[in-house]
């Protein structure tokens, strides 16, 4: 795909943007990559914006895995089990968005933004087991969620991690920090795996998923000093982030009720 001046700035803008808020908060900020594909660079098919986002949330996940893991923050069998069945149900929940149309898909999206926004609101204790292991009694559970996150997260094309890192905690008991390092696993193998799925069908468009990794990595530097820098007000960014997500999903919620009306 040729880009012209004006698209090759917006997709940049939108990249170093979820680049940032990820940087900055740590999370969440790839949920806006879908939403700044369709209405800001202008990408018209729903479905390549959702596969698009899929390369960008997998690539940026696995960076992240890297540095998590050299720090000992990643409880590797307690995630490889939840990625294991997550993977099943990330290439379920592609296979099904692929075939839902596009602007109820959108809908939906916006949907799922409002649920990862209140989640950004709620406090999680940092209390937990630090020699969490692998056992018979939190194995099912483990399935269990990583399926259900798994089939949203590929559903919808996001990385997961919201849903992923309380579910990790609520299944075996770790506390959050081993939590986010170890969902990081699952994020990085259900982008991965929606992501293909996406391509297989044609509908990634490669040239702007390398414009939103590059433009990503530039804007995760400047989030991530900054939120070095504002260590302190993290509870205050979150909400702030929270806020701009329900405005977001309230104006996909607009454009798509608009637009299958007029469709109608």
């Amino acid at each position: 795909m040729t880009f012209s001046g004006a698209e090759l700035a917006l997709g940049s803008l939108s990249g170093s943007l979820v680049g940032f808020t990820l940087g900055l908060i740590g999370g969440g900020g790839s949920v806006l990559a879908v939403p700044l594909m369709v209405y800001l660079v202008g990408v018209a098919n729903p479905h390549v914006a959702i596969g698009t986002s899929a390369v960008a949330v997998a690539i940026n996940a696995a960076a992240n895995l890297a540095n998590h893991a050299r720090s000992g923050n990643v409880k590797w069998p307690c995630a490889l089990v939840f990625a294991a069945t997550g993977v099943v149900g990330a290439f379920a929940g592609s296979t099904l968005g692929k075939t839902i149309d596009g602007q109820k898909l959108l809908l939906l999206f916006a949907l799922v933004m409002i649920v990862i926004g209140l989640l950004m609101l709620r406090k999680r204790g940092g209390e937990g087991h630090l020699d969490v292991k692998l056992s018979r009694d939190n194995l099912w559970p483990l399935l269990a969620f990583g399926f259900g996150t798994g089939t949203l997260s590929g559903f919808f094309g996001i990385g997961g991690g919201f849903l992923i890192v309380p579910a990790l905690m609520f299944a075996t008991g770790m506390p959050i920090l081993y939590a986010i390092g170890s969902s990081l696993v699952s994020v990085t193998a259900f982008g991965l795996t929606t992501a293909t799925n996406y391509a297989l069908s044609g509908l990634v468009d490669w040239a702007l998923a390398a414009i939103f990794l590059v433009a990503g990595i530039a804007g995760g530097l400047a989030g991530a000093r900054l939120a070095a820098r504002l260590s302190g007000t993290r509870g205050t960014l979150n909400k702030v982030f929270a806020t701009m997500v329900f405005a977001v999903a309230a104006y996909m919620i607009y454009r798509s009720l608009l637009a299958m009306s007029g469709a109608g």
